[in-house]
């Protein structure tokens, strides 16, 4: 297209300008050519009797980069979450940008079908959508993680911290989830369960889920001491004495040489 030309006043989305170039060529192709004197959507019939079939299975490549849905049933495109079908989860799936949307292909035993298709996300706010997890009585609870693996059920198996430190690392985009809640796990047998379950909850309320922030704040709540605040009474006042001010202005025998 010429540098000077604006379509943006025509078509608002690139669906339509789709729609619009389909009809073109409906229109184009139906017209009777000034050389050949044939309409080329009746040579085209003819024409196809001599290509080449086209495989049964799709070329994949067209229809983006490979994914693993993730247990949370989202995909990580250009660090950003994007929700697919909850039937999806450990499947391998394809995604590409068409525009400002993402488009997520599935490839199955009846070959490819669009699967989710989202607005182009920015990094630290995911794309979910309700239509694309199973229906849930209580639609205003949270959504409560479910372990599909032994590793995750230990993990869960922390407490209730381990399951908002989860929802809220998937939810803003963590990346690395798994190690970290190994390293959950571990430091649970050298602390307490409930030191670490509360360290969980912490980091999540906190929006921390970077390298070693987990360790950082159990040794911190570790080292904190529960002490009675001191209070002012008729016979003790909060103010500091001046005992210490006793030894200005003093010097010894030996500071004197």
């Amino acid at each position: 297209m010429p540098t000077s030309a604006n379509l943006l006043p025509q078509y608002k989305a690139m669906g339509q300008l789709e729609a619009a170039c389909r009809e073109f060529c409906d229109t184009v192709n139906d017209r009777v050519h000034r050389q050949s004197r044939r309409r080329p959507a009746e040579a085209l019939l003819e024409e196809r009797q001599r290509l080449h079939s086209l495989p049964n299975q799709p070329f994949t490549v067209a229809f983006g980069t490979t994914r693993r849905v993730n247990w949370e049933s989202t995909i990580s495109v250009e660090g950003v979450r994007y929700s697919v079908p909850h039937q999806l989860v450990d499947t391998r799936v394809w995604a590409r940008f068409h525009g400002d949307e993402l488009i997520v292909t599935a490839v199955g035993e009846d070959g490819p079908v669009e699967v989710a298709r989202h607005d182009r996300a920015a990094p630290g706010h995911p794309s979910i959508k309700d239509e694309h997890y199973p229906p849930r009585e209580n639609k205003e609870a949270d959504r409560t993680p479910r372990a599909t693996t032994a590793e995750e059920a230990a993990f869960l198996a922390l407490g209730p911290g381990a399951a908002s430190w989860l929802m809220e690392a998937a939810a803003s985009g963590a990346r690395h989830l798994k190690p970290k809640m190994a390293e959950a796990v571990a430091l649970a047998k050298l602390h307490s369960v409930a030191e670490v379950d509360r360290a969980l909850g912490t980091a999540a309320i906190a929006g921390r889920f970077a390298e070693n922030d987990l360790i950082s704040i159990v040794t911190y709540q570790a080292g904190l001491e529960t002490v009675e605040p001191t209070r002012a009474t008729e016979q003790h006042s909060l103010q500091p004495g001046t005992s210490a001010w006793s030894s200005f202005g003093i010097t010894s025998d030996k500071d004197e040489h």
